[in-house]
């Protein structure tokens, strides 16, 4: 039996797959090349199912900012039967006038330690080969795309199993204020990466409702059951999750004080707009937020709301009280 390829490194050789083509690559040789789809494939999977786990994986590129571009018969656009894909290299090369300073180089050095052109798996670059063979050739140089360490919860391959399958799943979940997690039924639709942290979108099966749950906050092992569901649920639940989220952030802005040059100033400035006494962050949850500000430690101070300003404080407070010895002779 061919090994299981998992989620994240099928679309990593995805996005290598469509940015070594300038002409795009048909659904076929896609799922005859890349790695991860031609294990399934061998594996006897059905063309039906590879063909719409293909359509998901390029709604979650799509969602995650990855820009897969759809090219059909220009004699009739509408016509996709013979579509091709690529992620245009444009969209990823600098412009000319850039220039880095030392400093700015040395934090790019920094986070290219993480990578190098050995990082792409054998999988990867066995397909950047058989693609060229194909014709296809592309004129740049496919380097690391996979990093040498990940970080990610321990329920997100049992949810992307899930959500492949169609399975309810069920997990404890621990919300802050609560003493004791709640067991949790859920119709996984989709997995969204939003600011740096994972969330599983689905329909709770005890009220009804479409939720959003942080990966972080699910407590022990998921549990895959039996059940399913209908698979057309999946469509287009990516775009709606991160609407969702987009929409709460939108409600949930913080005022801040920031030291200029530094490391908050740096993560912060990316995603805040200026403001008349310092910038303007959104964010969907306070907690999590809270631990962030915390995090910067001086660098950065929350003017409002209260509640997140409280939060701060109480999270500092119990770092000095935690770091704290008792003085001696009392």
């Amino acid at each position: 039996m061919a090994a299981r390829i998992p989620a994240e490194e099928r679309l990593t050789n995805l996005v290598v797959a469509l940015m070594a083509t300038e002409i795009g690559l048909t659904k076929q040789q896609i799922l005859d090349n890349v790695s991860g789809y031609r294990q399934r494939a061998d594996a006897g999977s059905r063309s039906d199912a590879l063909e719409k786990m293909f359509e998901r994986d390029k709604d979650e590129l799509r969602t995650l900012g990855v820009p897969v571009e759809t090219i059909g018969d220009p004699a009739d656009p509408n016509d996709l039967r013979e579509a091709r894909y690529r992620i245009p290299q444009a969209e990823y090369d600098l412009p000319d006038d850039i220039e880095f300073t030392a400093a700015e180089l040395a934090v790019l050095q920094l986070a290219g330690s993480v990578w190098s052109t050995e990082s792409a798996s054998v999988d990867a670059k066995a397909g950047v080969r058989k693609i060229r063979a194909l014709g296809i050739d592309g004129d740049e140089p496919i380097i690391g795309f996979a990093p040498r360490i990940t970080v990610r919860d321990a329920a997100f391959p049992f949810l992307q199993e899930a959500i492949e399958k169609s399975r309810v799943v069920g997990f404890d979940y621990l919300k802050p204020g609560e003493e004791s997690p709640r067991r949790r039924s859920i119709r996984p639709l989709a997995l969204v990466d939003y600011e740096a942290r994972w969330h599983v979108y689905g329909i709770d099966v005890d009220i009804e409702a479409d939720r959003m749950f942080l990966l972080s906050r699910i407590v022990g092992d998921v549990r895959i059951s039996a059940k399913t569901f209908d698979p057309r649920l999946r469509d287009g639940a990516g775009e709606r999750a991160l609407a969702g989220l987009q929409r709460v952030a939108a409600q949930n802005a913080a005022l801040l004080e920031v030291t200029p040059g530094t490391e908050a100033a740096l993560r912060l400035g990316r995603r805040a707009t200026p403001a008349v006494q310092g910038i303007h962050v959104p964010f969907v949850d306070l907690h999590i937020f809270a631990d962030e500000l915390a995090s910067y430690g001086p660098e950065v101070r929350v003017v409002e709301p209260d509640a997140l300003r409280d939060a701060v404080i109480s999270r500092l407070t119990a770092v000095v009280a935690a770091n704290s010895e008792p003085e001696e002779g009392r």
